[in-house]
């Protein structure tokens, strides 16, 4: 091997070596990561079940309306939002898992019922009602359809939205930001762009108590 091709190869060896350690030191920065992390977890376009005015603490949910997990959870996450909805911002993002027959629907009734301002109305509607629609392997279009006539819903622009092939997209781009912040299953939650790995409600309080505490 000649000294010029010698040369050569040693410089894009030197090259590439401080590219990957440039790469991995950028990595490992804690704030950065997570300031990447909350930019991902919290879009523009997210939906929020509240939004406190000034408030600098934002609490992800990836959920899935017919998993029991979240189901079970909705209670809890109503409490926080009690005690900290005038403080934290509350956000959801949808995830819906697809051995769950009729997750994606649901989702999509949400979504609907949403860009009417009825966000709130349905979201409840769903964890209320459950366990009368999830497990179940049959569509479950005509009852969601039936939850929002009974919201007022004008239903020929929820007929629109609910059919409408941008809102799989939007969902769908809600599940890939998941994916992309390692979620894996639902409920999975997020404060400030941290995954949390909750034990107990006291763990989700604490989690916000230390976040309104710029800890």
């Amino acid at each position: 091997m000649s000294n010029l091709k010698f040369s050569l190869i040693i410089i894009v060896v030197f090259v590439v070596g401080v590219a990957v350690l440039f790469g991995i030191s950028r990595w490992n920065n804690p704030s950065e990561n997570s300031e990447a992390a909350a930019s991902i977890a919290v879009r523009d376009n997210s939906l929020r079940l509240s939004s406190a005015p000034g408030a600098t603490v934002d609490f992800v949910e990836f959920l899935d309306f017919e998993c029991e997990a979240c189901g079970a959870a909705y209670p809890v996450i109503e409490q926080l939002r009690q005690e900290y909805g005038d403080r934290v911002n509350f956000v959801i993002r949808y995830f819906p898992v697809k051995s769950h027959f009729n997750a994606e629907r649901a989702a999509r009734a949400v979504e609907a019922a949403a860009q009417q301002g009825a966000l709130e109305p349905m979201y409840k509607r769903m964890y209320e009602t459950q366990r009368e629609w999830g497990e179940q392997q049959v569509p479950m279009d005509d009852r969601f359809r039936g939850y929002a006539q009974d919201l007022g819903l004008d239903m020929a622009r929820y007929d629109a939205i609910y059919n409408d092939p941008a809102t799989m997209d939007r969902i769908e781009a809600d599940r890939q930001d998941g994916l992309s912040l390692g979620v894996q299953g639902t409920p999975t939650f997020f404060v400030n762009g941290e995954q949390l790995k909750p034990q107990s409600f006291e763990d989700l309080r604490r989690a916000l108590d230390d976040a309104l505490a710029g800890r």
